[in-house]
Order: C-alpha cells, then sequence, then structure tokens
C-alpha cells in the first residue's frame, strides 16, 4: 500500500509516514544513568525497594542487568513473613474464611443434603442409603434375600449370587419349590437394586 492507497485516506494535517530508517533513530534519552559514575542514558527503569514497587532507578543496560541480577524481593524477611506473603497472593489479596463461618446463621451440615454420589460420607467407595425401605415390597425383598440395613450394592450382589446358585433349577433337579423361590429371588434382587439406584 502507499500514500495514495483508497482504503487509507491520509487524514487532514497528518505528516508524512516516515521511512523505517528514520523511525528508528529514537530522540536521544533525557535521563542519564542513577549509578554512579556513569554517564550513559538512563533508559531501563528498575524499582527501588519492595514497599516501593512504583519509584524507579534508570539504569543503562549493563547496569541495570546487574541491579536485577542482584534483586532479592524477599530480603529482609523471615521466614513466616514470606510463606504469609505467598498465601495472600494465593487468593489475589483478597480475605478468605473457613466455610460456614462468616455468617452467624448459616452452618454447613453434610447429613441435610440430599448426597446421591456419596460425596459427604466418610467411606468415598462405599455407596450405602442411610435410610429405612419405604415400602412394604422392600421389606418383603429384605426378608426374603435375608438381608438388613444399611445396604450396599456389592452386599446385595454377592447376596444374590449365593442364592442364585442354592435355589437354581438346575442344582435342584428340577424342584418346584426351589424354582419358585428362585423366582423370588430374582424378584427381591430386581427391587431392592432399583431402590438403591
Amino acid at each position: 500500500m502507499n500514500e495514495r492507497s483508497r482504503l487509507f485516506w491520509p487524514l487532514k494535517g497528518a505528516s508524512k509516514p516516515q521511512s523505517r530508517r528514520a523511525s528508528r533513530t529514537e530522540p536521544p534519552s533525557l535521563r542519564r544513568c542513577d549509578h554512579p559514575d556513569c554517564d550513559l542514558p538512563g533508559d531501563f527503569r528498575a524499582p527501588k525497594a519492595r514497599d516501593a514497587l512504583t519509584d524507579y532507578y534508570w539504569f543503562c543496560l549493563d547496569h541495570v542487568r546487574a541491579y536485577n541480577a542482584a534483586w532479592n524481593f524477599y530480603a529482609g524477611m523471615n521466614p513466616d513473613e514470606i510463606e504469609a506473603l505467598l498465601r495472600n497472593d494465593v487468593t489475589w489479596e483478597r480475605p478468605t474464611w473457613p466455610l460456614g463461618r462468616r455468617s452467624s446463621g448459616f452452618r454447613f451440615d453434610a447429613g441435610k443434603l440430599r448426597d446421591g454420589f456419596g460425596i459427604f460420607n466418610e467411606e468415598f467407595g462405599d455407596s450405602v442409603k442411610e435410610r429405612a425401605p419405604v415400602s412394604a415390597a422392600e421389606m418383603s425383598a429384605l426378608r426374603e434375600m435375608n438381608l438388613s440395613q444399611p445396604l450396599t450394592v456389592e452386599s446385595l450382589r454377592s447376596r444374590y449370587k449365593e442364592l442364585c446358585k442354592l435355589h437354581h433349577p438346575d442344582a435342584n433337579g428340577g424342584d418346584k419349590q426351589s424354582e419358585e423361590r428362585f423366582k423370588r429371588i430374582g424378584q427381591a434382587y430386581k427391587t431392592l437394586m432399583e431402590s438403591l439406584l
């Protein structure tokens, strides 16, 4: 593109664009290096202290490199102060408090939550339901399988496998009573599994 391009009309009073060589030459710096016995321009800034991060020394390139290599933000602090500063930085210097202690009226109680995944149970791997059976069908199914509450999916499955091996018609030579009991066990397993899941 050039100066006469239709996409970029020059503004009134705007000066002509400078060539690349003209833009590379910068005006001489007005500051001198703050390092004693140095007369070079001070083009690079460095903070004066930890508590004055917006006040700067102005150094030449060599002296700012030396200053940065020797800079220690935590100089003069004991380990407890450093730890407190780091912990404060984790939350972006905002106040924090333990869950349930900010307001006096609210208290976190995991027992009042409906916890379908068992996140707040003490045993995370166990899917325990801490409720009594609500229907007569569930009570009957527990009696049929000779189980009690609290009931887990794992304990229900293992008991079902035991009873199936005992009362399967093939294991009892076609006995009708064993066949009926086998059907009741299957129905009880289905009822209890639906209540657990």
